[in-house]
């Protein structure tokens, strides 16, 4: 049965506190198998008959608002399409792998969206952006923290929802992917 990751957003942020034990028990009372977390922020890996689509990936949106009463977004990769992303981020050398995420899209990525998005942040911030087939790259120099390239500012400019992670996280959610059984 294929192994994938779902990267759920807003997990343990802006009062959505979800221990993960209770996640992992609930997505596999929705029907995931061979549940596991990897840190407390969202990254649940679990196995699946069904390929990684919008609809598995509705499917645990679902499940989660359904057991915690908020809405998520969860982006559905297997740990090639992790390593991928990993592998093309134009920036994994030039800076810190906690400065350096990859917002995952629940589509493939506009090419006009995308240029609407670096027009839109012309002027705002240091940070740095790549596409990516169905993800953006960006260096966040500085920092997250203070940084105005926030989820929504994504979603707006880029009209797909998403969520991110760092290259030190991803680096250990395809660890786990890869060593689990």
């Amino acid at each position: 049965m294929p192994r994938y990751v779902a990267l759920l957003a807003s997990i343990n942020v802006g009062g959505n506190q979800v221990k993960m034990a209770d996640l992992k028990a609930a997505l596999t009372a929705c029907g995931l198998d061979n549940v596991s977390t990897v840190t407390a922020s969202g990254n649940v890996i679990f196995d699946h008959a069904k390929a990684a689509d919008a609809a598995l990936a509705k499917l645990i949106g679902d499940c989660v608002q359904e057991r915690f009463g908020f809405r998520t977004f969860a982006a559905v990769r297997t740990a090639e399409e992790l390593r991928d992303a990993v592998k093309e981020s134009p920036f994994r050398a030039e800076s810190e792998d906690k400065f350096v995420h990859i917002h995952f899209l629940e589509k493939t990525l506009d090419k006009d969206a995308y240029a609407g998005l670096l027009t839109a942040h012309e002027g705002k911030g240091v940070e740095k952006f790549g596409p990516g087939s169905a993800h953006v790259h960006i260096d966040f120099v500085d920092g997250v923290g203070n940084s105005k390239v926030t989820r929504p500012f994504l979603e707006k400019h880029l009209g797909a929802m998403g969520t991110a992670r760092n290259l030190r996280s991803l680096e250990r959610i395809i660890e786990a992917m890869e060593t689990r059984i």
